[in-house]
């Protein structure tokens, strides 16, 4: 084992137990159920994931370039994340405003409501309904979409604060409602507002939470290159980027938002149960996010040569962002709520 490695064990990065001995008993009493009904979802799962891969390389096959304005000056204002500036806010969900001199797009709305913490940290930052010209949900989580309540009924919990007083467009990945909004379910590669671009939905299936389609932003800075901002990275970061190549061959100048990689811990969750470990992985219980799918990341953002990458700490562990950080050359900054990030 190198000594970069002992060091990383040294400072944290060793893996956390993800179920407490405390609830043992209660697993144990449970596994004559919890057994067969994990043996039904796996063959359901397993079959599920081929058919996602199968459908984003048909997606991206049949994908064309977008002829993507310039923008000459963007601008990143965290509304929520879980690592927070002072004064601000913080949570597991995201929520990022991005203003371009074509206007504003949200991206996110984490728990909103739910929480509070958007509406929060949108008054501190001055933010206010006004501001948005539109508003695109990266994939129809509850740390995206709008709290537990919106992802039961499909409805987006848009916080009544940042409620525009007239119909302004809402993109969605997926079939779902938003009442006050100009609904439109995105298809494939097309331009949202702002400036701003969607790849396009691409697929994963999580073991626990099912189908999902997720958006990743795209745009075009002027004398720069390509800026790609994802929700979580669910389909997976190489993915993203073999869409956003077919889309467009300029040079990539920046990749942020999430990678889902609970490595040795996630974040928040009841008392003795990991469940970000567990649940939030997309990968069966008894398997558990390695250090092969953090370098299989490390690896994808190398070859794309971006000068600058912004970190989400909301769905990634502090030791798979300390290793990013650490294996790669370029401009690394792990985003906070309350940050204003000029790209």
């Amino acid at each position: 084992m190198s000594n970069t490695r002992e060091n990383r064990k040294k400072r944290g990065g060793s893996m956390s137990s993800r179920v407490s001995p405390a609830w043992w008993p209660a697993l144990l009493i449970a596994s004559p159920i919890l057994v067969p009904l994990l043996a039904i979802r796996n063959v359901r799962f397993t079959r599920d994931r081929a058919r996602a891969e199968s459908e984003n390389h048909a997606r991206i096959d049949s994908a064309s370039s977008l002829d993507l304005p310039l923008v000459n000056d963007l601008k990143v204002r965290v509304l929520s994340e879980w690592r927070a500036k002072e004064g601000f806010k913080g949570e597991p969900g995201v929520s990022y405003l991005f203003q371009t001199e074509h206007g504003t797009l949200l991206y996110d709305i984490a728990f909103g409501d739910e929480s509070g913490v958007v509406p929060f940290n949108a008054e501190r930052l001055g933010v206010t309904a006004q501001d948005i010209d539109a508003v695109a949900v990266s994939h129809l989580h509850n740390d995206h979409m709008g709290g537990l309540q919106a992802f039961r009924s499909m409805q987006l919990g848009y916080p009544k604060s940042l409620r525009p007083s007239q119909s302004i467009p809402c993109f969605l990945p997926a079939q779902a409602t938003a009442p006050g909004f100009e609904t439109l379910v995105v298809r494939g590669p097309r331009m949202l507002a702002a400036g701003i671009a969607s790849t396009g939905p691409l697929a994963r299936r999580l073991f626990f939470l099912g189908w999902l389609e997720e958006q990743a932003l795209l745009v075009h800075l002027r004398d720069k290159g390509l800026v790609i901002f994802s929700g979580c990275g669910h389909p997976t970061l190489p993915m993203i980027l073999d869409m956003v190549r077919k889309i467009s061959s300029e040079p990539i100048y920046a990749i942020g938002g999430g990678l889902h990689l609970p490595l040795t811990g996630g974040r928040a969750g009841p008392p003795g149960i990991d469940l970000q470990t567990i649940l939030g992985t997309g990968k069966p219980p008894w398997k558990r996010i390695e250090e092969a799918d953090v370098e299989h990341v490390i690896h994808a953002i190398r070859t794309a040569s971006p000068q600058r990458v912004y970190l989400s700490a909301h769905d990634s562990c502090d030791e798979a962002l300390r290793r990013i950080d650490d294996a790669l050359d370029c401009h690394v900054e792990v985003l906070e709520a309350g940050g204003t990030y000029i790209l």
